[in-house]
């Protein structure tokens, strides 16, 4: 299995501070659409196909993987995306909270494995290690951050 995790103020010094609902808008419009909030050319697809009161599905091309996610989420807090369809089964959760000092922090987790390979296995290694890697979760939250920013500045936000 596939376990990681990554920690990132939302307001690091000498960054326009957002505030939770402003962080939140980021974090909804990820879930809808990454294509915007992730490394250039990492998503190149991204819809959603499906929507319920409690839910939405999205499929879409990151890394050059096909996936079908179902999406849920915990408004001003949590987006949790369950692998449906795709190399991965497990969930992906973003979520933001407050720290023990009462600053924003966002957080990526996720408890993965990939279909078809042998638990523990060195694809699953591979992934890990990709995730936990300089390029893997931590890059993507920045990203998320950096773009909301960005909207909040066009006043899109």
């Amino acid at each position: 299995m596939i376990y990681s995790t990554a920690t990132v103020p939302v307001n690091p010094e000498g960054e326009t501070p957002l505030t939770r609902g402003e962080a939140w808008q980021g974090l909804e419009r990820k879930a809808r659409d990454a294509r915007p909030f992730l490394p250039a050319g990492l998503c190149t697809r991204c819809d959603v196909v499906e929507e319920s009161p409690t839910h939405f599905v999205r499929e879409a091309t990151i890394a050059g993987l096909d996936l079908r996610e179902i999406i849920t989420l915990e408004p001003q807090s949590k987006v949790t995306f369950f692998q449906a369809a795709g190399p991965r089964e497990g969930a992906i959760v973003n979520e933001l909270f407050e720290d023990e000092d009462g600053r924003l922090q966002l957080r990526f987790y996720c408890y993965l494995g990939l279909r078809g390979k042998q638990p523990d296995g060195p694809e699953e290694q591979a992934e890990q290690a990709q995730f936990d890697g300089e390029t893997g979760y931590k890059a993507a939250l920045l990203s998320t951050l950096k773009r909301t920013r960005e909207l909040l500045a066009e006043g899109k936000l």
